[in-house]
């Protein structure tokens, strides 16, 4: 299994304890990381606009993405939520073998 970090930006710390322990729960997600504070700036509706949130970053599998960002868009609270993936392209072996193990 290819192991990917996804990055998810949330309105909260609530938001971001739900959306992760839903993934974790359902080994969509072996381990979420929670970063409060996260100052963001982005164009939405035609103008600047800036937010204060909560940011996600998960340790999981290409092959469960699709569920995954399924299963982020029930939970989430925003119209278009930031949930994207990057590959892990080397690690440590036994953590990239943890990831694997705790996603299937």
């Amino acid at each position: 299994m290819e192991p990917i970090l996804v990055y998810i930006t949330v309105a909260d710390r609530a938001e971001a304890d739900k959306i992760a322990a839903a993934l974790v729960n359902e080994k969509l997600a072996a381990c979420a990381n929670i970063c409060d504070g996260v100052n963001s700036l982005f164009h939405w509706q035609g103008r600047i606009d800036s937010a204060q949130e909560t940011l996600c970053v998960l340790k999981s599998v290409r092959g469960k993405f699709a569920a995954l960002n399924k299963r982020v868009l029930e939970l989430h609270s925003y119209d278009t939520p930031c949930v994207v993936a990057l590959p892990i392209i080397d690690g440590n072996p036994d953590f990239m073998a943890w990831i694997a193990e705790s996603c299937a």
